[in-house]
């Protein structure tokens, strides 16, 4: 008897390569996989240039020239290149922006440790701590974020007022620096932690406090940094309440001493960019270094509830 021998199934269409061998032949969903993400990133880059477009012309106008960046047909380009806005506004003896530069930083990082020192301990008592009016007390806390920022003005002066803080740092620190916000995004965050980790600390002894510092806010560093850059900025970039509590030109903070700034160059658009830009990059390299952390703060808060 003789056997049947079955036909060997047809190998797969190579292409040719290089070295003359071959390659398996491109599928048609791998191709259209590719294209679509190819316009995928050509739209994104189209919006993030209409995005960074404003920042990138309040950069190239800083180093314009006074009448070049007047001019009612701007330029994207200067011609020339100067530094003139710089070395006016840097070198105002009426305008000292350098100080206001450090009264934001001091102030600004000063308000974003303590929102942390605050915010911290209250949002680790609502998410762990079991005690009666828990739920009550969080509920209260969220209710306070739906206020307007703008009914506390009267009250927080009178409160600054009563402390002598009024044309003082202390004043754009300190209020605010308890703020529902900072409670709800700790808290939403401790809720992620496995509560394993704090059983297994208790059972080697460490008390509440110990398990706290020495477990959760180790393993909080995302969230903690998170927050800290956000208060940061918050302080940094407030507006209203500095003009109502600092009263002298050295005790001003950025936003508001560009304001009056503004008020004595308002016709000279180089040099008001040049502030702009002053206050912009320390944001921005703030934002750089601790993306990594921002990003995976903000993913994990938002997990449970």
């Amino acid at each position: 008897m003789t056997a049947t021998r079955t036909a060997p199934a047809a190998a797969p269409a190579r292409e040719p390569d290089a070295l003359g061998g071959g390659r398996p032949a491109r599928s048609g969903p791998t191709a259209r996989k590719r294209l679509r993400r190819s316009l995928l990133h050509l739209v994104l880059a189209v919006v993030a240039a209409l995005y960074l477009s404003p920042l990138l012309y309040m950069l190239v106008t800083s180093f314009k020239t006074r009448g070049e960046a007047g001019a009612t047909e701007p330029r994207w380009f200067p011609d020339p290149v100067t530094l003139d806005a710089y070395r006016v506004v840097l070198g105002s003896a009426d305008s000292p922006v350098m100080r206001w530069f450090l009264n934001s930083l001091l102030a600004a990082g000063a308000h974003a440790l303590l929102v942390l020192a605050t915010a911290a301990p209250a949002a680790y008592a609502l998410a762990r701590m079991d005690f009666r009016g828990r739920g009550t007390v969080f509920a209260a806390v969220v209710a306070t974020l739906f206020v307007p920022p703008v009914i506390l003005l009267v009250p927080n002066f009178l409160i600054v007022n009563e402390l002598a803080w009024v044309d003082s740092l202390p004043a754009v620190i300190v209020p605010g620096a308890a703020g529902a916000f900072g409670v709800f995004f700790l808290r939403q965050f401790f809720l992620t932690l496995p509560a394993e980790l704090e059983e297994a600390a208790e059972i080697d002894g460490c008390n509440r406090w110990q398990i706290f510092v020495r477990v959760v806010l180790p393993l909080s560093r995302p969230a903690l940094v998170t927050l800290a850059l956000l208060s940061f900025l918050a302080n940094w970039n407030d507006f209203l309440w500095p003009l109502y509590v600092l009263l002298s030109p050295e005790s001003l903070t950025l936003p508001a001493g560009l304001a009056n700034f503004q008020g004595a160059n308002n016709i000279r658009y180089d040099l008001l960019m040049a502030g702009a830009v002053i206050a912009s990059v320390p944001v921005l390299l703030l934002y750089v270094v601790a993306q990594r952390w921002v990003i995976e703060g903000v993913s994990r808060s938002g997990l449970k509830g």
